[in-house]
């Protein structure tokens, strides 16, 4: 998957694999989400991608990225909320 948004390649890590497959978020969703989520940098390179889904019935996904050659996904989150740590 290559991110317009970014202009970058993703790339998922083992762990975000597994928590996609656990949370039911499939490719298409986590591309939505990359493309169209809210961002919220940590600093130069992490940050966060989040999104509501109303079909869904947990809270916001969020995506722990790091931005460097490629968008590195490191996990995927539900029931997600936006505070002052991240």
């Amino acid at each position: 998957m290559i991110s317009k948004r970014f202009n970058k390649p993703v790339v998922l890590t083992y762990h975000a694999a597994e928590q996609m497959a656990e949370r039911q978020i499939d490719e298409e969703t986590l591309a939505d989400l990359i493309e169209s989520g809210d961002v919220k940098y940590k600093d130069e390179q992490h940050l966060w991608i989040y999104k509501s889904y109303p079909v869904r019935q947990d809270n916001m996904i969020c995506a722990a990225a790091i931005e460097r050659n490629n968008l590195i996904i490191k996990t995927v989150m539900i029931n997600w909320e936006l505070s002052d740590e991240h």
